[in-house]
């Protein structure tokens, strides 16, 4: 090759490179309002129905009327992975009052590996977009991890928690709520 079909050649790919950025610059979702963020502490749960890992559909609504702590997590997140045993213990220690519902934001089968290696048996729901958007309704405007929500047996959001519960600060919110 020349001189001048080489540059030709550099040219062609740099327009079409520009041409692909310009397209992804177009098409990205728009960011979240500022102000909006969602449901907060005092309002009436939003609804959700997510995949479980054997396959059903499971919505907030088929845990009226119990206590529901909500945690939104990831496997490829360190303080999700953390939490997730002391949840598990919460689930177990109170499975008479209190429902433990984790939602995935993630592939079904690292999640289904990840929950199988940690002995998790409470509800495991998993998704990606579906969830990004689930958890914004409930509350994360930020869309970091962990992310864990109280509800009342009213169906009322009573605590909200961005990051990593420490067993502390869980068994306080328990012993008020329960």
């Amino acid at each position: 090759m020349n001189a001048r079909t080489l540059t030709m050649f550099a040219l062609v790919a740099a327009l079409g490179l520009m041409a692909g950025i310009g397209v992804a610059w177009l098409g990205r979702p728009e960011p979240p309002a500022v102000g909006l963020s969602g449901a907060t502490v005092g309002d009436v749960r939003p609804d959700f129905r997510h995949g479980s890992l054997d396959g059903q559909w499971v919505s907030a609504a088929d845990f009226d009327g119990q206590l529901m702590l909500v945690n939104f997590w990831a496997t490829w997140c360190a303080p999700c992975r953390r939490e997730m045993p002391l949840l598990q213990e919460a689930s177990q220690a109170h499975a008479d009052q209190l429902v433990v519902i984790g939602i995935a934001i993630d592939d079904p089968g690292p999640v289904r590996d990840f929950v199988t290696e940690l002995g998790i048996s409470y509800p495991i729901l998993v998704g990606a977009g579906d969830v990004m958007r689930t958890q914004r309704a409930w509350g994360n405007s930020a869309g970091a991890l962990p992310y864990t929500v109280l509800v009342d047996r009213d169906g009322i959001i009573r605590w909200q928690h961005l990051g990593e519960v420490t067993a502390e600060e869980l068994r306080a919110l328990l012993q008020q709520w329960l």
